[in-house]
């Protein structure tokens, strides 16, 4: 499987070994493909400057968003995540990474043939590792891969789940949040018992936090109540910006490097990095809290 990015500059200390994270929340629109492909381009440009990591971006979202919000054409997906999920070994071995605009970040794209993997899948007795594999045979020139994940907790997400060792959990701020994560961290214990003993959740990003609306502030409060270290100190705001970038094709740092989004994951990125190297203060799975305590 080809690795197209060669860029080896470094100037922030790296996480060894490569650290592969699934970005996920059964819930959808809580912002994981933006916060996918924002953090990937923060983490491969620090301020716009030379990669410090060689990060590889997934994207396991038949939608595609992932690949299309860093301007990655249908035209030019090929065989991407489909071919390293369904495809033999040797085809596996072809499934498509391309490089991105931004030194450093690569992109496994999806392409609209992804819609019907699962499907194909059913009868493989390998069917919830073939993502496992396919990484396996590439994770060596990375120093981060990031998964974005579709929403739900099919074959897809549960692949990358078994191929990750850390998980990531977009939680937009708005109501049932909360419940939506408790379950996530019980999927996350079933996982690491019955395919992944090394899978840690890594922690939890509060998205489109608007500091106008009530609601936002008492989930954020909430949130750093009940998951205490596991939530990251980083907001993501709510920021037209954000959108904005994606429609062009571009991350946020790309598109406008002074607005609060491209601050936010900026920071985001900083932190992750060090919470990697330093081992989060949070690394085993927490269980879903009563309902009566996440209301």
């Amino acid at each position: 499987m080809a690795t197209p990015s060669s860029t080896n500059s470094m100037n922030r200390p790296k996480p060894l070994p490569t650290a592969i994270i699934a970005v996920v929340n059964q819930k959808g629109g809580v912002g994981k493909t933006t916060t996918s492909l924002n953090l990937a381009a923060g983490l491969a440009r620090p301020a716009g400057r030379e990669a410090a990591c060689k990060v590889l971006l997934v994207d396991l979202d038949p939608q595609g968003n992932a690949s299309t919000g860093l301007g990655i054409g249908y035209d030019q997906r090929g065989d991407g995540t489909y071919m390293a999920l369904t495809g033999d070994q040797a085809a596996g071995e072809r499934a498509r990474i391309l490089p991105s605009a931004i030194a450093g970040l690569d992109v496994m794209p999806a392409s609209p043939d992804l819609a019907g993997a699962e499907l194909e899948m059913m009868a493989d007795p390998e069917r919830t590792s073939r993502l496992k594999g396919a990484l396996g045979r590439v994770s060596g020139a990375y120093d981060i891969i990031l998964i974005d994940c579709p929403p739900g907790l099919g074959l897809l997400p549960l692949n990358a789940l078994v191929a990750a060792n850390k998980v990531l959990v977009p939680l937009q701020c708005e109501f049932f949040a909360l419940e939506g994560v408790a379950q996530l961290a019980e999927t996350v214990a079933r996982v690491q018992q019955n395919f992944n003993p090394a899978l840690q959740i890594e922690g939890i990003v509060l998205t489109m936090f608007d500091r106008r609306n009530n609601l936002s502030t008492q989930v954020a409060e909430d949130a750093r109540a009940h998951f205490g270290s596991l939530v990251y100190t980083t907001q993501v705001p709510r920021n037209v910006r954000i959108p904005e970038a994606q429609s062009h094709g571009r991350s946020v740092m790309d598109y406008d490097s002074r607005s609060a989004g491209a601050l936010a994951y900026q920071a985001l990125a900083a932190e992750l990095l060090e919470r990697l190297n330093q081992g989060a203060p949070g690394t085993e799975p927490h269980h879903a809290q009563p309902e009566s305590a996440l209301a």
